[in-house]
């Protein structure tokens, strides 16, 4: 009898592969064993060339349902005699080149035991198998055996050690097994840092009772706290504001089971598909309106709330209990990075919540919720934050990223870093807005954690082009540190790498146009870009044409307040004066004229700001709470309109003679001036300021001679927008978004990579 050798690479620990294979040996009456490894998993087994075909050709065919798989392989290996297949020993020697899986939403059979009154974990709030729960917040070290996650501490029971061994149960070889005679336990703390003892069942009781008397509970989860309460309770929404300091940011829902959901909110298939999948993230959807069940300032002047249901057993007790809605926020002071520790917990927490409530199994890296949206006519999927569920391995099958180890230190809002590690590619959760010191703090927790379990050392290290990023501040320091080669890359090209990576259109033989919107990044020539448009050919970036420049005043309160960027993209339209000057101050209208008349040495030509000028000018938001908000309040009006009139209402654009390619923002709010004098509708100069820049997007395209169409940057959050690019521009160009990532700065770290391989390696990436 031969002898073979599979080695499987991918996602493909933590999945229950090795169960899986041992069962299906059987099946295939082999003799033989499979093992995790430093580099995947590897299967040897006496066989037949044929039936050896047959069961990889199975494995391929039905992998569990978390895993991935990248590469295979089958060899002949010199002959052994094996008398029984089974699970061997891991082995630990060498440096890991794995991928890493995420954390998974509890599956339909373990939802089926927690609440079958017969079943030994019926109630048990930790339950979990090989197809669900805690994965990449536990691991401490590779491979992904309990002993290297924070389960380690955890003895099973005998009943758990039984289920572990036995080959026929679901929980065969289940890293994280455990039931309530070994369990994982819960806590409650009071505002005063105090334990409150009470059995498992009686802290259930407790937290409903708590959200139907209007108290803030922060509940422990898999990546992190969250503080949540009764969603129709609107004085709990405005204390959970005051206290978290979130004025007006939409707060996530979390309902008790999608039937509940679908009484509040519109659902179509793709977005039912998205919340009861493995990933479970926050998906933002259409409010009813037709009852008045969610509190009204949970998500204010917006048609979207961002919504969930119940992705671990803890979650899925509680809701039932209590059978309401509730907020589901993240556990932190807003701006701050979501906390994580028990103690850290119980001290700041005490602040917000009422309650806290903690259990000990340790979460070694936090997470917040991923979110994700559709557009409203075309059904484009959206990416607005990649965490829980997605984060952190990046797995494509057209990029063959070098063996080199290099570090992308990504930008500042909405930052990540992305690690190239052995042919494979990471790209962490959100980790924050950076310009906070703990999100600075928990970066770097996050990146020395990466390389700790990898047991490597990036060659190279990646930044952004502004020197004054922490993460570019902090890149040069570990390249300082490690006498590193370290290499700027500028912000907008990282963006269009990113959305060429995903696409795998770095070698495209065709011109691309890059289509890079947002509201800030450092150019070349020292300016704030945020408007750009990108040509890429032969393996070069060349930046063809941007937004007209204005002046960049103020700093930092150019971007909170929408009515300066209206002030200063207007400064040359008298027309415009008059309803600007109502905005100000007599001393803020004065010191901001001569600011103006002085003229900035710094511009922008960031369509994020031209949101944001239009917001304030049609009267609906001068100053934001934050980031984005002027934008979305635009978005809604324009999307009420659409809704009303559909995608092909058109509008006036330019005079009937003028050339193409002649786009100025100068003209475009002439047009929308002229509208408000005609005292048109807010929703109607919404919509015709975005028809309008799908035209200005057409008119470059026409004038470049380029087909295909790429778009990255925060503006392309805008489903709108998107949705409009795709009606009126599909037919005529190849359009390219993000599938993977999202639009936001998010993406600039894996831009960063892209960018690296195609300026030094070109086609090898």
């Amino acid at each position: 009898m031969q002898t073979w050798h599979i080695h499987i690479k991918g996602q493909v620990q933590g999945v229950g592969f090795r169960p899986f294979v041992c069962l299906l040996a059987q099946q295939f009456q082999l003799t033989g064993w499979v093992n995790n490894d430093v580099d995947g998993v590897h299967i040897e087994f006496n066989s037949v060339k044929q039936k050896a075909t047959d069961f990889l050709k199975t494995i391929l065919e039905k992998p569990p349902i978390l895993a991935q798989i990248t590469a295979h392989e089958l060899t002949e290996v010199s002959a052994k005699t094996f008398s029984y297949f089974n699970i061997k020993i891991s082995q630990h020697k060498g440096k890991p080149n794995l991928l890493l899986t995420p954390d998974a939403a509890i599956c339909a059979d373990c939802t089926n035991e927690l609440f079958d009154s017969d079943n030994r974990r019926n109630a048990y709030p930790f339950i979990t198998c090989t197809n669900c729960g805690p994965r990449y917040s536990i691991i401490q070290r590779l491979p992904y055996d309990r002993p290297f996650t924070t389960m380690d501490t955890f003895k099973m029971c005998p009943n758990c050690r039984k289920e572990y061994k036995n080959k026929t149960n679901r929980r065969y070889f289940s890293q994280t097994n455990s039931c309530p005679d070994c369990p994982i336990q819960l806590n409650l703390f009071d505002t005063k840092q105090q334990a409150i003892t009470a059995t498992t069942s009686a802290i259930i009781d407790s937290i409903c009772s708590f959200w139907e008397t209007g108290k803030i509970v922060a509940i422990k989860g898999i990546g992190g706290y969250l503080l949540t309460g009764d969603a129709s309770n609107e004085s709990v929404v405005q204390v959970l504001r005051q206290k978290k300091h979130r004025l007006s940011k939409p707060f996530a829902v979390m309902f008790p089971s999608l039937k509940l959901l679908k009484k509040e909110l519109v659902v179509n298939k793709k977005e039912q598909e998205l919340l009861t999948s493995i990933s479970a993230p926050i998906v933002l959807l259409k409010n009813k309106k037709t009852s008045d069940t969610l509190a009204p300032s949970i998500a204010p002047n917006l048609d979207y709330f961002g919504a969930l249901i119940p992705y671990t057993p803890l979650y899925q007790l509680l809701l039932k209990k209590f059978d309401k809605p509730i907020i589901a926020t993240s556990g932190n002071i807003s701006n701050s990075p979501i906390i994580y520790d028990n103690k850290k917990a119980i001290k700041e927490l005490s602040l917000i919540a009422d309650f806290i409530v903690t259990n000990n199994r340790k979460i070694v890296i936090p997470q917040d919720d991923s979110v994700v949206k559709f557009t409203h006519f075309k059904q484009q999927k959206i990416i607005l934050r990649r965490s829980r569920g997605y984060a952190p391995t990046y797995i494509s099958t057209t990029l063959n990223f070098s063996s080199k180890t290099i570090l992308a230190m990504g930008a500042m809002l909405k930052s990540t870093f992305s690690l190239a590690h052995q042919s494979n590619c990471f790209v962490s959760q959100y980790l924050g807005d950076l310009d906070n010191f703990d999100t600075q703090e928990n970066y770097k927790h996050t990146l020395h954690h990466f390389l700790n379990i990898f047991q490597t050392q990036p060659e190279i290290i990646l930044i952004d082009k502004h020197p004054q990023y922490p993460s570019s501040i902090y890149g040069q320091a570990l390249a300082a540190q490690f006498n590193l080669p370290s290499s700027g890359i500028q912000h907008h090209e990282a963006h269009f790498a990113a959305i060429l990576g995903e696409h795998n259109l770095v070698d495209s033989q065709q011109p691309i146009l890059g289509i890079i919107w947002d509201g800030t990044g450092l150019g070349n020539d020292g300016h704030i870009w945020g408007g750009e448009f990108f040509v890429y050919q032969n393996y070069q970036f060349e930046r063809k044409h941007h937004l007209d420049y204005v002046d960049f005043i103020l700093g930092d309160k150019m971007a909170k307040e929408p009515r300066i960027s209206a002030l200063s993209f207007c400064w040359d339209i008298t027309e415009a004066m008059p309803i600007l000057k109502e905005k100000f101050s007599k001393i803020e209208w004065s010191i901001y004229h001569k600011l103006l008349e002085k003229g900035s040495a710094l511009k922008t030509a960031s369509i994020g700001r031209l949101f944001d000028a239009v917001a304030s000018l049609v009267g609906i938001l001068d100053k934001q709470t934050y980031e984005g908000e002027a934008a979305m309040l635009l978005e809604t009006k324009a999307l009420q309109y659409y809704q009303k009139n559909g995608l092909s209402a058109n509008f006036s654009f330019f005079d009937e003679n003028k050339d193409n390619f002649n786009f100025t923002t100068r003209h475009i709010l002439r047009l929308l001036l002229a509208d408000l004098r005609q005292e048109a509708s807010r929703e109607y100069i919404a919509a015709h300021f975005h028809f309008l820049l799908v035209k200005y997007i057409e008119d470059v395209a026409i004038a470049q001679n380029i087909r295909q169409l790429t778009f990255s940057g925060g503006v392309f959050q805008n489903a709108l927008l998107v949705d409009l690019i795709i009606h009126h521009l599909g037919a005529k160009f190849d359009l390219y978004f993000h599938k993977e990532m999202s639009p936001n700065d998010e993406n600039i770290s894996f831009g960063q990579l892209v960018h690296y391989h195609i300026k030094n390696c070109n086609t090898t990436l």
